[in-house]
Order: C-alpha cells, then structure tokens, then sequence
C-alpha cells in the first residue's frame, strides 16, 4: 500500500506528460513527484519515463501500466471521497475552465457566495478562451460555448444567450447606421480569432438563419473582450452577447443596430468527463454553477 502515492505522480505524469504540470494537479513538488515515480520504477524494475533535459516520454511498459493504474486509483479515489465528506461538507479542490465573457459577466462576481457556502472548497479558476484538454491539463471541469458534441463529456445547459450587433455612437454617427446585415460590407467590423480553428468567429441574425462574416480590418485573438472595447472607442461594429453590454446600453457608450435582425442565441454549458465520477467538492460546484444560471433566467 506504500505504493499509492507513487501510482498517483505516475498516472499524472503520464497523463500531463510532466513532471511540473503533474506537481500543480498533485498540489507538490516536481522534485517529489521525479522520486515518487523513480522509487516506483525501482519497485517495478522497469522504466516507465525516458528523460533528457528537455523531454520527458513514457515507455510502452508505462502505457500499459497506466491502463491497470487508472482504474484502480479511481476506484480508491471514490470511496475515499464518499467517506471524506461526512459531516463537514465537501472538501478539496476543484480545477474549473472558463470563457472570458461567461467568466467575468456571469460567473466570477457570484463566486463569493459559493465560498461562503462551503468554505473547504478551494478553487482554481483558468480563464480563457482557449479549450482544455480535462486529462493533460488535468482540470475538472469547464464552461464551454456553443453545441456539445463530444459524448464523452457530461454537459449541462447553463442557458440560451442572444446576440446583437453594437456600435459606438461616435461611430454610427461618422459612418452611419446599416439597416440590414447585407450593409456590414460597407462598414468596419470587429472580428473575434476563434482560438480552435484561427478562424473569424461568423455573425448569426434572425428571423431566417443568416450567417456572414463581416470584413473585419481589426481583429482580436484570445480575449473577446478586447473587441468591445475598441467597439466602445469607435473603430467599429462588435458583435457580442447582450449580457456583455447591458451596463453599455444603459450608459449609451454603445448602441444596438440591426435590431430587427436579432433572437439568434448560443448556449453555454458546464461539462465534465464522463469517465471520472465528480468528488463532493466538484458536484457542489456543478450544482451551484447550474442552479445560479437558471436563477439568472428566471429572475
């Protein structure tokens, strides 16, 4: 049973493909995790990790190791998870992904609420654009855009957010104010890199499904954010979430065009591996994450 700890640094290890990245899941040191997985090779006489300076790769004995390892830790994992909580709630850290605009306009200002709740719950929060992979990168659980489908994931719908075109009014009042998505060619637009593809995000209108993507002189990569603010500087038109904007509108920092154009929504879901059964720490999460969302549209 000594041998737990060491099974733990190699099945990170193996899945992050480093020793550091394994350390942060693992909450210790590189150090700790090189001589975990050193003393279980020694105990296995096989090498499990081929090392230089600059790499680390895993052996075909590795590979197969890890296909018996996993299984069992997970097994171990549950159970202690399930007699941990007890009494005092959940406990333990949970690794969460976000957007940038569901992270900072949904999410994070109602995070003070959920820690008051279960204090035991330490959180570390990644928010990004970019798609994580949940084994390599060895997070729990995401908030994602659009349709899911991956099947391996669980996902659960936080809700449907529409969209709308905006504009400064220094803008509209340089260059005008288009009537319909057609116009979009004779203005300048702010695009948005979709990190998975290096592709312009398209802009959706309504009532029939139309789908363009606008000539777009400026774009922005890796933060949607930063198109609004150039949208509120006046350098174009934004398309963007109304949630993004409503503190806008309301000010008249921006305006809405296009109006008879709008009701395409996009979801956004909270997914997690289906493979691996949720500790307490990240079914509080969830359910919390969810039952906000769904105050948010009812209220």
């Amino acid at each position: 049973m000594g041998t737990l700890p060491s099974l733990a640094s190699f099945c990170r290890t193996y899945e992050t493909g480093s020793f550091t990245k394994a350390a942060r899941v693992l909450e210790i040191t590189p150090q700790a995790v090189s001589r975990s997985v050193g003393r279980l090779e020694q105990t296995l006489g096989v090498t499990l990790f081929r090392r230089s300076t600059r790499s680390l790769s895993a052996t075909d004995a590795a590979r197969r190791y890890y296909a018996l390892c996993v299984q069992a830790l997970e097994l171990l994992s549950s159970g202690e998870r399930e007699l941990s909580v007890g009494e005092r709630g959940p406990e333990g850290l949970v690794r969460l992904s976000m957007p940038t605009t569901y992270g900072h306009h949904r999410l994070l200002p109602s995070l003070s609420a959920f820690r008051e709740r279960y204090p035991a719950v330490r959180m570390e929060l990644s928010v990004s654009n970019q798609n994580v992979d949940f084994v390599r990168e060895g997070f729990d659980a995401a908030i994602r855009m659009g349709r899911i489908e991956d099947h391996s994931l669980v996902a659960r719908k936080l809700g449907d957010f529409p969209l709308g075109v905006y504009g400064s009014p220094s803008y509209l009042a340089r260059e005008g104010t288009p009537k319909t998505p057609d116009d979009l060619s004779k203005h300048e637009c702010i695009g948005f890199v979709m990190p998975s593809t290096g592709r312009l995000l398209p802009w959706s209108f309504a009532p029939a499904p139309k789908t363009l993507t606008p000539r777009a002189a400026v774009r922005c990569a890796d933060d949607a954010l930063a198109a609004l603010t150039l949208a509120r500087a006046g350098l174009g038109l934004v398309h963007a979430y109304e949630f993004l904007v409503e503190a806008d509108l309301a000010r008249g920092t921006l305006v809405e065009v296009l109006e008879a154009y709008r009701g395409v929504t996009r979801p956004f879901s909270l997914v997690y591996p289906k493979a691996v059964k949720p500790s307490g720490a990240l079914r509080a999460l969830i359910d919390f994450v969810v039952s906000t969302a769904k105050a948010r549209a009812t209220g």
